[in-house]
C-alpha cells in the first residue's frame, strides 16, 4: 500500500484541541472542564482543567487530567473561546 494511503485512514476525535466539558458516569453531578490536548487509545488528556461541581464553584486541578473512556458519560465540545474564560 502506498504511503499516501495512510493519510486516508488518520483519524482523531474532532473535540481535540479544544474547549470541552466531560461528564463523568461514576457521578452524574461532577464533570471536568478543560482543553483537550490529545487522546491515546482509550485515555483522554486535558489541560487547564476545573473540577466542576452542581453546588460549589469549579475547583482548578494542576497539571494535565487522564481520563479512560469508559469513565465518561459524554463529551460536550465548544467552538471557539470557552464560556468560562
Amino acid at each position: 500500500m502506498p504511503r499516501w494511503w495512510s493519510r486516508w485512514f488518520w483519524w482523531r476525535p474532532p473535540f481535540v484541541d479544544g474547549a470541552v466539558v466531560v461528564n463523568l458516569t461514576a457521578s452524574p453531578d461532577e464533570s471536568i472542564r478543560g482543553v483537550c490536548l490529545r487522546v491515546r487509545g482509550p485515555w483522554v488528556i486535558l489541560q487547564q482543567a476545573a473540577l466542576c461541581k452542581t453546588t460549589r464553584d469549579p475547583a482548578p486541578i494542576d497539571g494535565e487530567v487522564v481520563i479512560h473512556r469508559t469513565a465518561i458519560s459524554f463529551v460536550q465540545h465548544f467552538q471557539g473561546a470557552p464560556p468560562w474564560q
